[in-house]
């Protein structure tokens, strides 16, 4: 599915994630205007003391490596490892070994001298892995890249929940709310397809964009590419499946050519994983989750779940929904910026009147209400159940299930429910050797172990509690 951008280059600041990949040349180009494969210490902007320490903790770990090794270790070319090298010869830390088997290429390792240096190298920081990039140079590849230059309209929204049962009007707030620019909070019963649909929405972003494997500020490294959040884009690789490090074209390896990214919090979530976290026992700074989810999307599910009170949590985001820069802090005490480019969506149960006060929802955009469906609806979703776990469709086992228990129970239509208990029935059918064919037996048995009454079971504690002479276990 394609994704129109708005119209105007990327040497004037941009975004490159336009293009969907299907040419490997299409990808690569505009990527590697925006950001280009650094040739020289230089162009690579970082101090040429700090990448000879990266060197001296890589050779540290490896005990030797050649420089087509180093290459795809540091991600840089030839010429500036070379250059390091050179310069850790001179200073008497590097050694050149001999040619090991059948290898063409010289091996390279540390000096006593060197091995020290590493090894100081190494209590600074133990990062060990591609050169970083500058959080400066960082910023103006995000903005570049922005999710919110994404211009999704109405006939890809409609092509992304075509498989879905929803209706059209909820999908014409959706789509506005991604296009907006602003943080959405989609909220409802319990039920009701927030957490579904808001991972659904991760359809409307299809193309991909540029993720650093680490970034520095000053002399401190933060590791930020993450491979459970970050998917490779494998369409940009060379012909022979391998990384394009040794030739002066492409993109700056520093980067990782992605899918947008998305993360996904729910009650788990605390304060603590806003922040940059640091680990004492092996020196390495990492990034926090929103910093991962930057130029893609972050969605915040069971908002008001969480061990921390949702009005510090809402505060936390105050200023990066307003400045579109987040601040953050490093164990020495030290504050930077970094920019804040995503869709943030909260997804909750509760009114949000309830969770946060009308100053903090003024600043959200849009507020998304899911509520519960009707008897068209529901079977819809009730007949693509049923084709999916192959169970036979019978329509008088739905006016069944709607006259005997949804309406005597005055239950209401939930969009969770059909696959919730077609799937408890279809255990029990298991069970009795008959998968495909449902029966009202079967559907009776499913809402008694799906559905608690909650006045029944509470008579029922009660009563055992008087028994065991009202000490409950």
């Amino acid at each position: 599915m394609s994704k129109h951008q708005q119209d105007s280059s990327v040497e004037n600041g941009s975004s490159a994630a336009g293009l969907s990949g299907n040419g490997t040349g299409n990808v690569i180009l505009p990527f590697r205007m925006l950001a280009p494969r650094p040739t020289s210490v230089e162009e690579t902007f970082l101090n040429k003391q700090f990448l000879v320490e990266l060197i001296s903790k890589h050779l540290y770990d490896a005990g030797g490596l050649t420089i087509s090794q180093l290459v795809h270790r540091v991600c840089l070319c030839g010429s500036i490892i070379e250059e390091l090298l050179n310069y850790l010869r001179q200073e008497s830390r590097l050694e050149v070994l001999p040619r090991l088997g059948q290898s063409k290429e010289l091996y390279y390792s540390l000096t006593d001298l060197g091995r020290i240096a590493g090894q100081e190298a190494m209590d600074k920081n133990g990062y060990i892995g591609p050169a970083p990039v500058p959080v400066s140079e960082y910023e103006k590849v995000v903005q570049a890249q922005s999710v919110h230059r994404v211009v999704i309209n109405q006939k890809e929204t409609q092509l992304a929940f075509e498989d879905i049962v929803i209706k059209d009007s909820l999908l014409d707030q959706l789509g506005p709310a991604m296009n907006s620019g602003r943080s959405i909070v989609i909220y409802g019963p319990p039920g009701t397809g927030k957490t579904y649909i808001s991972q659904r929405l991760t359809r409307l972003l299809t193309d991909v964009c540029l993720i650093p494997y680490a970034i520095s500020v000053n002399e401190s490294i933060i590791q930020l590419y993450d491979p459970l959040v970050h998917k490779t884009a494998d369409q940009v690789e060379d012909h022979d499946g391998k990384p394009n490090l040794l030739f002066n074209e492409g993109h700056d390896p520093r980067y990782k050519l992605c899918k947008r990214p998305v993360v996904i919090s729910g009650g788990e979530l605390t304060l603590d994983m806003l922040e940059v976290t640091y680990e004492p026992s092996t020196k390495i700074y990492r990034a926090p989750l929103q910093l991962k989810a930057n130029n893609g999307m972050y969605i915040i599910d069971d908002m008001g779940r969480q061990r921390v009170s949702p009005v510090a949590l809402f505060n936390r985001w105050i200023y990066p929904m307003e400045e579109r820069k987040d601040l953050l802090s490093l164990a020495n005490g030290n504050s930077f910026e970094v920019p804040f480019d995503e869709i943030l969506i909260f997804s909750t149960n509760i009114n949000p009147l309830e969770l946060g006060d009308a100053a903090f929802l003024r600043r959200i955009g849009h507020k998304i209400h899911f509520d519960t469906l009707d008897q068209h609806a529901f079977t819809e979703i009730w007949k693509n159940v049923c084709i999916e776990k192959q169970i036979e469709f019978d329509q008088s086992l739905l006016t069944y299930i709607f006259k005997e228990h949804y309406q005597r129970e005055q239950r209401p239509l939930l969009p969770c429910h059909p696959r919730d208990i077609l799937g408890i029935a279809q255990d029990k059918a298991l069970y009795l050797a008959a998968p495909e064919k449902l029966s009202e037996e079967l559907i009776d048995w499913a809402w008694k172990s799906y559905f608690v009454k909650l006045d029944q079971e509470e008579d029922q504690f009660a009563g055992q509690g008087k028994l065991s002479g009202g000490h409950n276990d």
